[in-house]
């Protein structure tokens, strides 16, 4: 039944300016003014992701998107040198590096930063990507 449909994921933040500008300017994405207030991002693939005003909006402490990258390195070095703060762990399952990157057998090189409503994205070093 849904297996043809085009499915889409959103989220809430609590600023749908300062997330227009974040994920536009400073992500590079495009980014359109939908209806009610309800922000349109375009991702790779010819996919979108929805960003709606709430105001009582929680972050979520999951990540909310993930964007494989060739080089995990030049990523988080291009993201630093826009402005953004990568997370930093020193968990027991996860530890992360000075940049940011958490390097362990369970998966590929991952950083994670969040938007301006808190929410928690991540790129990743996928070399087919």
């Amino acid at each position: 039944m849904l297996k043809d449909s085009h499915g889409f994921a959103g989220f809430s933040v609590d600023d749908i300016q300062k997330a227009k500008q974040f994920y536009g300017e400073v992500l590079g994405l495009t980014v359109n003014d939908g209806e009610m207030g309800i922000l349109d991002i375009q991702i790779g693939g010819g996919s979108h992701v929805i960003a709606y005003p709430k105001p009582n909006h929680q972050p979520a402490t999951f990540t909310i998107l993930n964007f494989p990258v060739l080089d995990i390195e030049k990523a988080v070095d291009e993201l630093t040198a826009r402005g953004v703060s990568f997370e930093h762990y020193d968990m027991p399952d996860i530890k992360t590096d000075a940049k940011g990157i958490a390097r362990d057998d369970y998966g590929p090189p991952i950083a994670w930063f969040t938007d301006p409503a808190g929410n928690i994205i991540a790129v990743l070093e996928d070399t087919s990507a």
